[in-house]
């Protein structure tokens, strides 16, 4: 195998990493959470149910920070391998 083609192996492997990471944080913020909201609206902070603020404020924040980071750590993944836009 190249050296080349070796790199390309080694940013795939790291990118797929990554991607199913996020995939997995997706999942437990879009679907899991929201599953158990009822049993964590059980549970009261400041005057609002727990599983209605994970889901109406929680999640949308998580996301946000999802993005972020995967696409912070996704550059650092391109500039490690050269294959950057920068």
């Amino acid at each position: 195998m190249s050296n080349d083609a070796e790199r390309n192996a080694q940013h795939w492997a790291k990118t797929r990493s990554l991607t199913i990471f996020i995939l997995i944080l997706w999942f437990v913020f879009g679907l899991l959470l929201p599953w158990f909201a009822k049993e964590l609206d059980t549970i009261v902070i400041f005057g609002w149910k727990l599983g209605y603020y994970f889901i109406v404020q929680g999640s949308l924040i998580a996301f946000v920070v999802m993005i972020w980071y995967q696409n912070m750590r996704q550059d650092a993944i391109d500039r490690e391998f050269g294959v950057s836009d920068e």
